[in-house]
């Protein structure tokens, strides 16, 4: 399994961006699908995720500016930033539970990360 992220790049501060992780390759089922993001010098961190059943859980720090969402026909997840701050600035990866047969519990699989530069 494959996930290949985009949608990252620079704006300014209140601008807003969209990224975009799409899973591709022997895929079965994918279950929780989920944006982290890691600021230089912190640790990785969760900012959203969705079920299979797009139930959806956010960080305090992105509620009412963020949004997850999900295309289950494409494998692919989304995360609508908006009013965009500063302290948004990272790079942002995505994270999906997938099996790959119906036979084989789901595993974690990681995109490769895109940078989100947010300027004041």
């Amino acid at each position: 399994v494959q996930l290949q992220a985009s949608g990252g790049g620079l704006v300014q501060a209140e601008g807003f961006l969209r990224l975009s992780c799409a899973a591709s390759g022997s895929i079965f089922r994918v279950n929780v699908m989920a944006w982290f993001r890691q600021a230089p010098g912190n640790q990785r961190e969760l900012v959203a995720v969705i079920s299979s059943g797009a139930g959806t859980n956010y960080a305090d720090s992105v509620k009412g500016r963020f949004t997850i969402s999900r295309d289950n026909a494409k494998n692919t997840v989304y995360l609508q930033m908006n009013s965009l701050k500063p302290e948004d600035t990272a790079v942002y990866y995505c994270n999906v539970a997938a099996a790959r047969t119906a036979w084989e519990p789901p595993r974690n699989y990681w995109g490769q990360g895109t940078l989100v530069t947010v300027s004041s």
